[in-house]
C-alpha cells in the first residue's frame, strides 16, 4: 500500500496557483496529443523535478542532472551523491500540462535491483489543488519480470495488479500504455490487452499530469524489496512518450489507437 507523501508533487508557490487557477477538473477537458521522440528536453513540454523528495520513505533527492536525452532517448539516472539528508540523487520529469481522456504510452527500459521503482504515470492531487488520482505503470526493481499496475481515486488505491513483461522489463525496450475513458481504463503491454477496469467508482476522473521517475527506498521493504545499493549510476531509459486525446487519430505506426476498436 502507498504512503499518501509518495504522490504529493512539491512545486513552488506561484506554479501551484498558476495551476490551481487555470486548469479544468474533469478528465475530458486535457490537453492536446502529441508524440514526444525526444530529440531535445522540451522545455515547454516537460518540468523537471529538482530539489526535493515526495517523503521520507524515498532515499533519493530529485535532482536535475539526473535527466539527459540522448540520440533520442531520455535517460532517467539514480547515483550515489548526498543530498540534504538523503544519501542519493535520482531523476523524474513530468508534463507541465494536464491531460484529460485517451491513451498513455511510453517505450521504456526499466532498471532491476531491489528497492528501485521505475515510473510511468498519471498524476493529480493536493498539491496542485485537486483530489488525489493516478493510473500507473510501476516497475518494481526486486522482479522485473513482471510490472505492477494500479489506480487511485480520491486517495483509495488497493487495486494493485501484477502482469508479465515478456523477457523482462530491465533487458529491452517494451511498449506500455493504457487507454483512459469515462468508466473504464484498458492496460496493454506490447500491444496485448493485460488488465482492464469497468467500474466507474474506481476510474479516475481529473485530468492529470504524466510522470517519468527513477526512485528507490529503503524502508518499504515489503513493497519495493529490500534496496540493495548499487554500483555506480543505474538509468532507466524512455524512448518514446506519446498522448492521444480520445477520438484523435493514430499518431504512429507502433501506436496501440492503430488497433483499437
Amino acid at each position: 500500500m502507498r504512503n499518501l507523501l509518495s504522490r504529493q508533487r512539491y512545486l513552488p508557490l506561484a506554479l501551484l496557483f498558476i495551476a490551481g487557477a487555470a486548469w479544468p477538473a474533469i478528465a475530458q477537458e486535457g490537453d492536446a496529443s502529441f508524440v514526444e521522440e525526444f530529440d531535445r528536453l522540451d522545455g515547454a513540454r516537460w518540468y523537471v523535478s529538482d530539489g526535493w523528495a515526495n517523503g521520507a520513505h524515498q532515499n533519493c533527492t530529485w535532482s536535475k542532472d539526473q535527466v539527459a536525452v540522448s540520440d533520442g532517448v531520455l535517460s532517467l539516472g539514480f547515483t550515489e551523491r548526498e543530498t540534504g539528508d538523503r544519501a542519493y540523487a535520482c531523476g523524474e520529469i513530468q508534463t507541465n500540462k494536464r491531460l484529460g481522456y485517451g491513451t498513455y504510452e511510453a517505450r521504456i527500459r526499466a532498471v532491476a535491483g531491489s528497492g528501485m521503482n521505475t515510473g510511468f504515470f498519471t498524476y493529480i492531487g493536493p498539491a496542485h489543488g485537486q483530489p488525489w488520482d493516478e493510473i500507473d505503470f510501476e516497475f518494481l526493481g526486486k522482479d522485473p519480470s513482471q510490472v505492477q499496475l494500479n489506480q487511485y481515486v480520491s486517495g483509495k488505491g488497493g487495486n494493485e495488479k501484477l502482469v508479465p513483461v515478456p523477457g523482462g522489463a530491465d533487458q529491452a525496450f517494451n511498449d506500455h500504455a493504457f487507454v483512459w475513458e469515462e468508466g473504464r481504463i484498458r492496460w496493454f503491454v506490447n500491444g496485448e490487452l493485460v488488465h482492464e477496469v469497468n467500474d466507474p467508482a474506481l476510474v479516475p476522473t481529473h485530468a492529470s499530469k504524466i510522470y517519468l521517475s527513477l526512485w528507490a527506498s529503503d524502508n518499504m521493504e515489503s513493497w519495493l524489496g529490500t534496496f540493495a545499493p548499487p554500483e555506480g549510476t543505474l538509468s532507466a531509459e524512455v524512448d518514446r512518450v506519446a498522448f492521444t486525446a480520445l477520438g484523435d487519430d493514430c499518431q504512429f505506426p507502433e501506436s496501440i489507437v492503430c488497433t483499437l476498436e
